[in-house]
């Protein structure tokens, strides 16, 4: 594994490689290509998603972080392969959970979870200055270096894995990185309930000077996820 970090912890089997497609972040954010012309782009974490491989493809300037990228792109096309098999395998049993307007059926769901897969680790190969190894909560950018910060299906999604301390270490490294604005999706766990603190969380970043909205979106496929939480940092002639 040509990209592992000796000092890194995490077993290769801990990490589920799964992601989403260029149109689902559109999607899950709200957002169009036009808008984003011009801005510096974080997805983190990003995992196998192919928003980035797209996304610079298109026009735009995108950059992806994840502590999955310390191992190889071959490694991880391979793991990609094998969650996917996994999910599709154990997702009949869980569909009530999911609504199918989006994919349809089980098998549409798996030819998007391949096609952003495939993207992912192909533009790995061809661009991979663009996909840095971090582990959360730090990030090895510089203050304010994006303008747009992306964070899917993570912060409030794992809530009975990752605790608020937790939470809160995060949302100031992503702040920290973030000029304008980051964009939350969902913000629900895993059992489609609202994340319990999410409210002491915009509490919280209200008082670091951010303005904070719960927006609905296009997009739902799990239960209930189907809102985000954009947090835009205030200009010094907003305050």
């Amino acid at each position: 594994m040509s990209r592992t970090d000796p000092n890194l912890k995490l077993d290769l089997e801990r990490i589920i490689f799964i992601g989403r497609t260029f149109q689902e972040y559109l999607d899950m954010f709200s957002l169009s290509i036009e808008e984003l012309h011009g801005k510096r782009i974080l997805d983190c974490p990003a995992g196998a998603c192919s928003f980035t491989a797209i996304g610079n493809q298109s026009g735009l300037d995108v950059t992806a972080c994840d502590i999955a990228y310390y191992y190889s792109g071959e490694d991880l096309k391979h793991k990609g392969f094998q969650d996917i098999e996994y999910a599709m395998e154990h997702m009949e049993k869980a569909k009530s959970n999911y609504k199918w307007n989006y994919f349809n059926d089980i098998e549409g769901l798996r030819k998007n979870r391949l096609s952003a897969l495939q993207d992912c680790t192909r533009d790995m190969q061809i661009a991979n200055e663009n996909y840095i190894a971090t582990e959360l909560p730090t990030l090895p950018f510089d203050d304010a270096e994006f303008d747009v910060l992306l964070s899917a299906h993570f912060l409030f999604t794992y809530a009975d894995k990752l605790d608020f301390q937790f939470h809160i270490e995060t949302l100031d490294e992503l702040l920290r990185v973030t000029k304008e604005e980051m964009r939350i999706f969902p913000i629900v766990d895993l059992t489609g309930k609202r994340y319990q603190y999410l409210d002491k969380i915009i509490d919280y970043l209200t008082d670091q000077d951010c303005k904070v909205e719960e927006i609905t979106v296009p997009y739902e496929f799990q239960a209930n996820a189907n809102a985000m939480l954009r947090i835009k940092k205030e200009s010094p002639k907003e305050k």
